[in-house]
């Protein structure tokens, strides 16, 4: 394993999240939505819960409930604000400002499913470590990079030679590149949740 992977858990590490937190963001995530898509309202993030005011590198996922189809995911590889300021960003940025998508609509939102995955900080990974289920990748080289978290690879069913590929291509890179000398492969860890259908 990784070096940089250990003690994520580590009594002097960052407050862990409790259920009801993890469950207050889900529904902050949720409002969020409902007040930005429908009203272009930015709702003020207020919390008493240290967890929630540690800086965390969070993405937030939206799919439609109905068939588990893609409809934003935007996120953040570096934390850079209070967990429950990251959520409220990127639900916003995954609704309106994935460039595969068009911006998600008022009547969309009561179709969609809302998943948050919080990002361990990242370190070097050599391929070899790399735990389908467990890792997510960042790959640079150049001023080329892409990301695909844990989640992906299984949803996909790929195994690990396949994940590695597969964010080269994310990144506009060839298959394969992750083998290259001058490519920087970078892996982290995350918690994952989603509301519950």
């Amino acid at each position: 394993m990784n070096e940089g992977y250990q003690d994520q858990s580590d009594a002097t590490g960052p407050p862990q999240l409790s259920d009801e937190d993890k469950q207050t963001l889900l529904c902050w995530a949720r409002q969020t939505l409902v007040d930005f898509v429908g009203a272009g309202k930015i709702p003020e993030c207020v919390t008493d819960s240290p967890a929630l005011l540690e800086q965390r590198a969070t993405f937030v996922t939206l799919t439609f409930r109905e068939n588990g189809q893609l409809r934003g995911c935007r996120g953040e590889v570096t934390a850079r604000q209070p967990l429950i300021e990251a959520v409220t960003n990127m639900a916003i940025a995954s609704a309106s400002d994935d460039p595969r998508f068009p911006p998600v609509t008022p009547g969309e939102v009561p179709a969609l499913h809302i998943e948050i995955s919080m990002l361990t900080p990242m370190s070097p990974i050599r391929p070899e470590e790399v735990v389908v289920g467990r890792h997510g990748l960042l790959i640079s080289k150049g001023q080329q990079s892409g990301l695909l978290l844990p989640q992906v690879p299984v949803e996909w069913q790929w195994d690990r030679e396949e994940f590695l590929d597969s964010v080269c291509r994310k990144a506009g890179l060839p298959p394969g590149t992750w083998r290259d000398a001058d490519a920087e492969l970078l892996g982290f860890e995350c918690e994952v949740w989603g509301e519950e259908e």
